[in-house]
């Protein structure tokens, strides 16, 4: 009896093992995203199968030249030769230790981001947001043990983002991403960007941090001003608060600078870096001081599977690739030129585009007053004509392209982002 049933299980088992291989090899398409994921997002229609460079092909062979860069993560293109040659090599060799142990990649990776910065000590995780959620304790933990309890607020900006973890979407500056959430951790103040006045009101005694990203991303592309910044740093001096800057998308060389901190002449006591910085493969970094870092004792805070050799390995790649004056001095002249291109159709549609800002290779197209709320719908013409572009806010078109683009892929773009424009306009 015993053996007849153990063989039943056994066979339901295989049925059911063998039915869930035979649906993994079955077709997928944008219909499967409704069936089998949760809604967290809207996917477009297109389904990306293949890239190199800065060129995609989608399921039915279709080519795009892509100016999202993954929202400024693929900053090396798709498929870049010494990354996957990296990967494949330490894929081959050991991916993963645990915290338990240290490993050789992740000490070379930390090395050399310090060396390349004011920091001196380097936290690894998986992504921005807990990059931002590490500092953000860091900074609590800090203030906590050298001034007391009191000394807790957080001071951010509106319209800032700065990921999605309950405690990071609250303090960024955009309620749209807290609505439903509450009740949300307190002590969290916003104030207005690039407003001193606004700063001078808002950063008191009890504040132990200020965070803010140097260029906003998700916010519109607005670059910070540099007296702006300057004011911050003052402030927080006076106040005995740390300074953030949130460099998960301006920062490795996006701006042209490894960090865009650098460009601006203003060091904070903290920094968080992710996206470009694994170049698609997760991986997150806060870098910081040996006057703030020795607040995080063992057990304080910690992560599973951040700082693993695989990763470690392929964000070395990356940081060394990127990081030399030729690389960099490409990216300043690569985002002259497209922005003058910008500036140009601008000027050739001055019915639907008002301007552009940014720095280097991140770029905000500004929707004119009689276009406001269509910068999906461009950006839609765009990816039917072939170009993958993106959107900050619904009245700011965002070009994040990898940074090895060449003129020719800039030339294409303007081709393609007219031609664009003139079938939104034919279907207004």
């Amino acid at each position: 009896m015993i053996s007849k049933i153990s063989k039943m299980i056994r066979g339901t088992v295989a049925n059911k093992l063998s039915s869930k291989i035979s649906a993994s090899n079955k077709p997928v398409s944008r219909q499967t995203y409704d069936e089998v994921m949760v809604p967290t997002f809207a996917p477009n229609a297109m389904v990306p199968v293949r890239g190199l460079g800065l060129e995609l092909w989608d399921q039915e062979g279709k080519r795009y030249l892509d100016f999202t860069a993954g929202i400024a993560v693929t900053g090396l293109g798709h498929c870049h030769p010494a990354v996957v040659e990296a990967l494949v090599e330490q894929a081959n060799t050991l991916w993963h230790c645990s915290n338990i142990y240290t490993n050789e990649p992740v000490l070379q990776l930390g090395r050399a981001l310090t060396e390349a910065t004011f920091a001196d000590r380097a936290f690894f995780c998986n992504s921005g947001a807990e990059a931002n959620e590490a500092a953000f304790k860091l900074a609590r933990k800090y203030a906590h043990d050298k001034f007391g309890p009191h000394k807790s607020r957080i001071v951010s900006c509106l319209d800032s983002f700065h990921g999605r973890t309950l405690f990071t979407v609250s303090v960024g500056g955009q309620p749209k991403y807290t609505e439903g959430f509450a009740p949300l951790p307190p002590g969290i103040t916003h104030m207005r960007f690039n407003d001193i006045e606004a700063a001078r009101a808002a950063i008191t005694d009890d504040v132990c941090a200020v965070v803010v990203e140097p260029v906003q991303g998700e916010g519109g592309v607005m670059p910070a001003r540099r007296e702006y910044l300057q004011a911050l740093r003052e402030l927080c001096d006076e106040r005995g608060a740390l300074l953030i800057f949130d460099e998960v998308q301006c920062g490795m060389g996006r701006t042209g600078h490894l960090f865009a901190y650098m460009g601006y002449g203003v060091t904070p006591d903290i920094l968080t870096t992710a996206k470009s910085l694994g170049n698609g493969y997760p991986i997150g970094a806060m870098i910081t001081t040996d006057a703030v870092a020795p607040t995080f004792a063992p057990g304080s805070h910690g992560t599973t599977y951040g700082g693993n050799p695989l990763a470690s390995r392929v964000a070395l790649t990356v940081l060394e690739i990127i990081n030399t004056p030729t690389f960099l001095a490409r990216v300043q002249t690569a985002g002259a030129l497209l922005l003058g291109k910008l500036q140009q159709i601008v000027a050739d549609y001055p019915q639907v585009f008002d301007h552009v800002r940014g720095s280097g290779l991140m770029l905000g197209l500004v929707m004119a007053e009689g276009f406001q709320g269509r910068a999906k719908d461009l950006s839609t013409h765009a990816e039917r004509q072939g170009l993958m572009v993106l959107i900050a806010g619904m009245n700011v078109m965002r070009f994040l392209p990898a940074l090895v683009l060449t003129d020719a892929d800039i030339e294409e773009a303007d081709v393609l982002l007219r031609r664009a424009v003139e079938a939104m306009l034919a279907s207004k």
